[in-house]
């Protein structure tokens, strides 16, 4: 880990990843947490519609196709899409572990340019549980799961209650996402970074 921040290595007492008994099956489309989410909702017409399935242990598995509207440079991806794809299948970890956490520290490493058009194919796994901090990595390669590697992150979630969304969201989605009758859906709502 020379040169990564220590905030994102696991303190010694760290325990191994748990998966939840009720976590989605290996292979298991997860769908998106939230509709209006801009990394995984179908309803953001400009969003990454970012794919994630649940792997074996405590790993995820997602892909996008970068579309002209997340360029930066011309023909090539804006580093912060990037950056939004890795954290977003990071976050869809905690689906597994059956927690509700936000992002606390993203750390982002860019190998080489990803081209429009390009499906990125992301791989995420939880490494290690401190209390409520959750440590994770993740690597995005170009074209499928044998590409070259495009970009990684390390990162670190804290678990939280709902109320943190509930005392920080704009009242009119909270009211709509608490309202939703199915009780999975309305939970995973709230996976969302803070």
């Amino acid at each position: 880990m020379s040169g990564r921040n220590t905030a994102l290595t696991p303190p010694a007492d760290a325990t191994a990843p748990v998966r939840h008994p009720d976590a989605p099956a290996p292979g298991e489309l997860l769908g998106a947490h939230y509709e209006h989410c801009f990394g995984c909702g179908g309803d953001q017409p400009h969003g990454l519609h970012l794919e994630s399935r649940a792997g074996e242990g405590v790993r995820v598995t997602a892909e996008f196709t970068v579309r002209p509207a997340h360029q930066g440079a011309p023909g090539l991806a804006h580093g912060g899409v990037l950056a939004t794809a890795l954290d977003e299948t990071l976050g869809s970890l905690n689906w597994l572990l059956r927690v509700i956490a936000v992002t606390g520290r993203l750390e982002t490493d860019y190998l080489r340019p990803v081209p429009v058009g390009t499906v990125l194919y992301l791989e995420a796994e939880v490494t290690a549980v401190a209390g409520r901090k959750i440590y994770s990595t993740a690597v995005g390669r170009i074209g499928g799961p044998e590409g070259p590697v495009a970009v990684r992150a390390d990162a670190l979630f804290i678990e939280v209650k709902v109320d943190h969304f509930i005392e920080n969201g704009r009242p009119e989605e909270i009211r709509a996402a608490m309202a939703e009758p199915d009780q999975v859906r309305r939970a995973r709502a709230f996976e969302v970074n803070p």
